[in-house]
């Protein structure tokens, strides 16, 4: 009669495999455990770990404040723009100020200051 063999790993009946897989299943994670106590002051020590860190959140905060900053000038440049839009006298008053603009009915006369006569 033929026997039947299995592929899967085959089951150690020994007591000193068991042990042995006992004792790594112990020692593994507090392997893993020290390994990460001291790695992580070294990591923070090393290559200027807590400075680079520092820097880098100084970085963030000055980032965040453009940013606000920002959204705060596109607010502004979108309320103006909806005044472009709907508002004709608004775009008179624009075309005058940024572009110098006058109608062709009016005179524009250019007054220099007192000292410059």
């Amino acid at each position: 009669m033929a026997s039947l063999r299995s592929l899967a790993r085959p089951i150690s009946t020994r007591t000193g495999a068991r042990r042995s897989r006992a004792a790594a299943q112990r020692v593994l994670p507090l392997f893993v455990l020290g390994l990460g106590l001291v790695g992580m002051p070294t990591l923070l020590v090393a290559h200027g770990g807590l400075t680079r860190l520092e820097r880098l959140q100084s970085e963030k905060k000055t980032v965040q404040i453009e940013i606000s900053r920002l959204n705060k000038r596109m607010t502004e440049l979108r309320a103006d723009a909806r005044a472009l839009r709907g508002n004709p006298s608004a775009v008179e008053r624009s075309a005058r100020d940024e572009l110098g603009l006058v109608r062709r009915t009016e005179f524009v006369f250019h007054f220099q200051p007192a000292e410059q006569r």
